[in-house]
């Protein structure tokens, strides 16, 4: 492609705004042409993000002020609820353009458990339908032929690139699956909450939304595809003192004779192409600092000390390969780019 695609991102204002930013100014065949933020329209970039200082990027202007026959590629970065008539109109008003989706939106292909789960009908239910699940190690090549991406919340992302191969070879037992997952605080987002000051949040760590986490949806949706019948999974988030990270430790039941030497292999055969999926040796633990600022996922596996079960645990950047990064290799796929061009840097440590 000689001319550079034109980017929108919606949302800009935000963590995930502010990495799509930081990593398609490395991205050779793109050039940002439009960014929003209603709460801070008509400011600079650097005046939100100051660490964009020096580079050349387009104020930030309300969503009403785009207009979508002047962009390739859409980036949305809204609330959930809230993006659905954006991305509704936006398709109507271009034949042309793609959109990735980094709110809930269209994660869940069934309406009902979409109401159910967010408490109001979807508002265009005939894009829900269309809409693709954005992993790319999972869908890849149905992300290569969609005009619109719903990229998983970065929880799933975790469990799902973990779990869905060793489901979909039998291996584990889809009644019997315990995650116990930890997130950084930017998985909260950037906007003021009392509960996410500092003094609130440091020296502890706290289980929230016990029980009824809204990704459990996305979790019960993918390992149900992998497994061919309906799963209910256990799952716990924990907000942890660190800004980025997920860390996810499933617990698992093996079937037959199945072994934890059998589920690494398994993993490291499924994911032996994948430039982003590092399966350590068998019995290493990751660690969420080594996967920081990275697209890159790091998985383990550890027998247990139980007969019959065995322990998988993941790691990945939360806003990286849970959120920007996998968006960002979303619209590679979508647009015929290299799967890695703009991804490849390596985590930030110490």
């Amino acid at each position: 492609m000689d001319s550079k695609v034109r980017i929108g991102i919606l949302g800009a204002s935000g963590y995930t705004g502010g990495e799509l930013v930081r990593l398609l100014l490395r991205h050779p065949h793109v050039e940002i042409k439009a960014l929003t933020a209603d709460r801070h329209a008509g400011e600079a970039m650097t005046a939100v993000f100051p660490q964009f200082a020096g580079f050349e990027l387009p104020k930030l202007v309300k969503i009403e002020e785009i207009d979508a026959n002047a962009l390739d590629f859409v980036f949305c970065g809204l609330p959930h609820g809230t993006t659905q008539t954006v991305i509704k109109n936006l398709l109507a008003a271009s034949a042309k353009i793609k959109i990735a989706d980094l709110s809930a939106d269209f994660r869940l292909q069934d309406p009902v458990m979409y109401e159910k789960w967010y408490g109001h009908s979807h508002l265009a239910p005939e894009l829900q339908g269309e809409a693709v699940y954005g992993l790319a190690e999972i869908y890849r090549e149905q992300i290569q032929k969609a005009r619109l991406v719903a990229v998983p919340g970065c929880f799933p992302a975790t469990s799902i690139t973990a779990i869905v191969p060793l489901l979909e070879a039998g291996a584990i037992d889809p009644d019997a699956i315990v995650i116990d997952a930890k997130t950084g605080m930017t998985g909260a987002g950037r906007a003021a909450k009392e509960n996410m000051l500092f003094g609130e949040v440091s020296e502890g760590i706290h289980a929230y939304g016990v029980g009824s986490h809204r990704h459990t949806a996305e979790l019960d949706q993918e390992f149900s595809l992998a497994a061919k019948r309906p799963v209910t999974v256990t799952f716990t988030p924990h907000l942890a003192p660190m800004n980025r990270g997920i860390y996810a430790t499933h617990y698992v039941k093996l079937v037959g004779k199945t072994t934890a030497e059998q589920l690494h292999r398994l993993l490291a055969d499924f994911y032996k192409n994948e430039p982003f999926v590092k399966i350590l040796e068998l019995g290493a633990v990751p660690q969420s600092r080594h996967v920081r600022g990275s697209n890159f996922i790091q998985i383990s596996v550890v027998a247990d000390r139980v007969p019959g079960k065995a322990i998988v645990i993941a790691t990945l950047d939360n806003l990286i390969k849970g959120a920007s990064g996998l968006a960002v290799q979303d619209m590679n796929l979508m647009l015929g780019f290299p799967e890695t061009e703009g991804l490849m840097q390596l985590a930030l440590f110490p």
